[in-house]
């Protein structure tokens, strides 16, 4: 017996529980309407899987972009070694000319003057001057007089300055030639003495270099490139033993290779300078410092990728404010209102449906090329037209929630209690539609990033020097990009897949959660 009324006597833990009425919070546990979406919504793997994938992807665009130790447009460059065009070389087969007097031995005595030449002839008339041709001694090089003076020479051979920037007096030039074609050592210009040595080198009294007599034009590239006699008696050198190419170590100790490559339809040598230049480090492959590489300016690849999705992101979140904020103030007022306000501003809604949203970004962006607009300045100028074209849809949301909201019994109490409509509508009403307006906006922000990344493919959205996903892939206009330099695409392309793929299934999954019929 003892036993069965210790069975029967409630023990003292059931006796407490008894205790506590139905309505006591210990007893009863209940949710808020917040707290059961989020238990929906965390039940879903699939959501929850998308959430993460939207919180590394943050994390990624915004922390990352702080720590990366580079800036989004810090150039790297490397040293290269490159052959560029630096001099031409001729060997003068035609008579070139030096002027004494420009009046009387003007381009069209030149010719005449050749003629004469050619024919072998000592004297010719012109323009009602006689002209008399004689040759110098053994060297094919010609004086040509009128009136007893010397009016110019025609010559096969040259004489060069040997100093940057002076200029040859017309005796010095003659005196040179003269003692050039006797094969005498010494010769007097101007009052001066000079001397005539080995490799036709000309000298003055104090043996300083004066100038040279060559057959080979040496022409620079550049025209502030001055070639020293050094340097053009080893270039010739070069050139008449058949050589390709030749080091050369100039005045400052640097030294370079030269390539010779000769034309023979121009009868002539090109020659390229083959130097050490610092130049963009571009399409460097991944290494320890660059870990996705770099671009086609020379920038790495990662920080770059950070900074885009910041600038997606941000694209995306302002875009769909600014269509939400529209979308609301019109579907509130249009849905609580009805009538001819409900009319008038449905068929404005029309008009933005019909509207080729396209064509419009690709014309205004062709015209922010033409004002050349800055940088910063076209992403809020697109920001704003991507945002003021696509809010039609949302006002087409928030009036058809509202028209099935306004005739409830919570409104007719605040029709009753004497509360203004604007209170109404985004006190009472807007709040109810605001668990559609999140899965909507939700699945929008995925739209409104490929958007982006389209129009900055095509060279119509972001330009540089800031970068977004859509402005890294287009470097894949490039065909040997896309074949040999896949760091530059794909990674810009899995995340932007990634991103809008997680914005889809998170508004899958809040849509599930709002639901009030979804099972539990």
């Amino acid at each position: 017996m003892d036993e069965y009324k210790d069975k029967m006597e409630p023990s003292t833990e059931e006796v407490k529980e008894e205790q506590y009425s139905l309505s006591d919070d210990r007893r009863v546990k209940v949710l808020s309407p917040g707290a059961l979406v989020a238990k929906r919504f965390f039940r879903n793997r699939l959501a929850v899987t998308g959430m993460v994938i939207l919180v590394a992807m943050f994390l990624f665009s915004f922390v990352g972009g702080i720590l990366s130790p580079y800036d989004q447009d810090q150039k790297f460059y490397r040293i290269d070694s490159q052959a560029k065009d630096y001099a031409g070389v001729i060997k003068n087969e035609e008579y070139r000319y030096t002027i004494n007097d420009p009046v009387l031995f003007k381009s069209s005595v030149h010719a005449q003057a050749l003629k004469a030449i050619i024919q072998k002839n000592d004297k010719f008339e012109y323009d009602g001057n006689s002209y008399s041709v004689e040759k110098i001694g053994d060297v094919d090089a010609y004086t040509v007089s009128s009136g007893g003076n010397i009016v110019g020479i025609a010559s096969k051979e040259l004489v060069n300055a040997s100093v940057e920037g002076e200029t040859l007096s017309f005796d010095f030039t003659l005196g040179a030639f003269n003692a050039y074609a006797k094969g005498d050592k010494a010769f007097e210009a101007e009052g001066k003495k000079y001397s005539l040595g080995e490799d036709d080198v000309i000298t003055d009294s104090s043996g300083t270099e004066k100038a040279y007599i060559s057959q080979y034009i040496v022409r620079p590239v550049m025209s502030d490139v001055f070639f020293s006699r050094e340097f053009k008696n080893e270039l010739i050198d070069s050139v008449e033993s058949g050589q390709d190419s030749f080091k050369y170590t100039d005045a400052d100790g640097v030294e370079a290779e030269y390539i010779l490559k000769y034309d023979a339809g121009k009868k002539s040598w090109s020659v390229k300078q083959e130097i050490d230049t610092k130049v963009f480090d571009t399409y460097s492959a991944p290494s320890k410092k660059h870990w996705l590489g770099t671009d086609r300016n020379g920038m790495d690849m990662l920080t770059r990728l950070m900074y885009g999705g910041r600038i997606s992101l941000i694209i995306g979140f302002i875009v769909v404010f600014i269509e939400s904020f529209l979308g609301i103030v019109m579907g509130g007022i249009s849905g609580y209102f009805g009538g001819w306000v409900d009319g008038l501003i449905m068929r404005i809604v029309d008009i933005f449906f019909c509207i080729p949203s396209m064509p419009i970004i690709i014309i205004i962006g062709a015209a922010m090329d033409a004002a050349n607009l800055p940088s910063l300045t076209r992403i809020i100028y697109l920001m704003l037209i991507l945002g003021f074209l696509g809010w039609a849809g949302v006002a087409r949301l928030v009036r058809g929630q509202i028209l099935s909201l306004r005739e409830q019994e919570f409104m007719t109490a605040t029709e009753a209690c004497g509360i203004a409509p604007s209170r109404r509508i985004f006190k009472h009403l807007i709040p109810n539609v605001i668990p559609q307006l999140i899965v909507y906006m939700t699945m929008g922000l995925g739209e409104t990033i490929i958007l982006e990344a389209t129009l900055s493919f095509l060279g119509l959205g972001v330009r540089f020097p800031f970068a977004s996903w859509g402005n890294i892939i287009n470097d894949v206009n490039d065909t040997f990009v896309l074949t040999n330099y896949w760091f530059i695409w794909i990674p810009a392309g899995v995340l932007l897949l990634i991103t809008v793929l997680a914005f889809n299934i998170v508004g899958d999954g809040l849509r599930d959660a709002f639901d009030p019929k979804m099972k539990r």
